[in-house]
């Protein structure tokens, strides 16, 4: 039927995959379009039929469920939805889920199975119709899809619109980045690139709670600057990035001629806590033309109008290009708000930060 969400279920219990095709199958548009024992089986029924939607496990034969998932971002960016009792919070496979581009973690309980997947048969339906609208370009072209249950506020639930108080010129300059998904791989990318001198960076990576802690770790390891999951009143300073903590949004303010971050809890903004549109919205009205913002890789648009409020308070912009997307949700909406001075690919970002940097030094 047309404008149905098409569902691949690939999981290696038959169990698995019975239970959630029944639940699935029961909510109109939605269709299971294919199940898999394993993602082999799957590559071979995917050149016949493309889902808008996968679900997907991590443990099964001949190829693991993470493998497929960075195949499936790298030929065809798709809506994967991680179901695995490996995934459980602050496990190692959940945290590689999300970097490799998982768009949410269901976690499967060791025992009691089919009891578990039949009471969360609602939190799986409602899992892949986020997934499905999260991607543009997975909606369907009827627009038949049911809407979300849950509203999508804008940046105005947390911080509202009003007059800027960003002063004309300050001595502490800043860059803010919003990313989603590809966001872990292009954050790795260019941080690692910068030297110690690079202006403060203020950093919202859609990811959930305890995720965000362990991926600053990571490339704290990695990194010449120093990362780190931002806490409330961190100083935003040279040589040091913030990641904005899951579940919670991230603010920027003035003290002074300094900037500091807020973290502060709220409701979801475009669907997201932390969210971008919250982050930028704060830079423009607290630092205005003192501020360099970059979106990049992500579904969806959440930052598309933030960056805009930046770009008209008279921050420098740029958006990451198409070609260098693992999905071009969030700067092509951007884009076509005209929220970006420049469009160009990852690899070019980190000069142009440091270009940005010796010119406000």
């Amino acid at each position: 039927m047309a404008g149905n969400i098409k569902v691949m279920i690939v999981d290696d219990s038959a169990l698995v995959r019975q239970v959630i095709s029944q639940a699935l199958s029961r909510e109109p548009g939605i269709e299971v379009v294919a199940t898999a024992s394993d993602p082999v089986f799957a590559v071979d029924k995917l050149r016949a039929c493309w889902p808008d939607v996968l679900i997907v496990d991590i443990e099964m034969p001949r190829m693991d469920g993470i493998s497929f998932l960075r195949k499936i971002m790298t030929e065809r960016p798709t809506p994967v939805i991680i179901c695995s009792s490996l995934a459980e919070s602050g496990a190692q496979a959940t945290f590689d889920a999300m970097a490799a581009g998982a768009v949410t973690i269901i976690t499967k309980p060791k025992a009691g199975l089919k009891a578990f997947l039949e009471d969360a048969s609602n939190d799986i339906v409602q899992a892949v119709r986020t997934a499905a609208k999260a991607n543009l370009r997975a909606l369907p072209r009827s627009g038949t899809a049911a809407p979300l249950n849950r509203p999508k506020l804008t940046a105005d639930a947390v911080l509202p619109s009003g007059t800027p108080t960003a002063m004309a010129r300050t001595t502490d300059q800043l860059i803010a980045i919003g990313t989603s998904t590809g966001g872990t791989q292009a954050l790795e990318a260019i941080l690692t690139r910068l030297p110690a001198t690079c202006l403060g960076i203020v950093i919202v990576q859609h990811m959930p709670e305890k995720f965000t802690a362990m991926f600053a770790e990571r490339l704290n390891s990695i990194c010449e600057i120093e990362v780190r999951e931002a806490r409330d009143g961190d100083r935003v300073m040279p040589g040091r990035a913030l990641i904005a903590p899951g579940g919670r949004h991230m603010m920027l303010k003035r003290s002074g001629a300094q900037y500091l971050v807020e973290v502060v809890d709220g409701p979801l903004v475009n669907r997201h806590k932390p969210s971008v549109d919250v982050l930028f919205r704060s830079v423009a009205k607290f630092a205005g033309a003192n501020a360099l913002g970059i979106i990049l890789t992500g579904m969806g648009d959440d930052g598309a109008r933030g960056l805009k409020e930046m770009h008209d308070a008279g921050a420098s912009t740029i958006a990451q290009d198409e070609a260098s997307c693992v999905v071009f949700g969030m700067p092509r909406e951007a884009i076509k708000l005209g929220a970006a001075d420049q469009v160009m690919p990852l690899d070019s970002v980190p000069e142009a930060m440091m270009g940005y940097t010796r010119a406000n030094r």
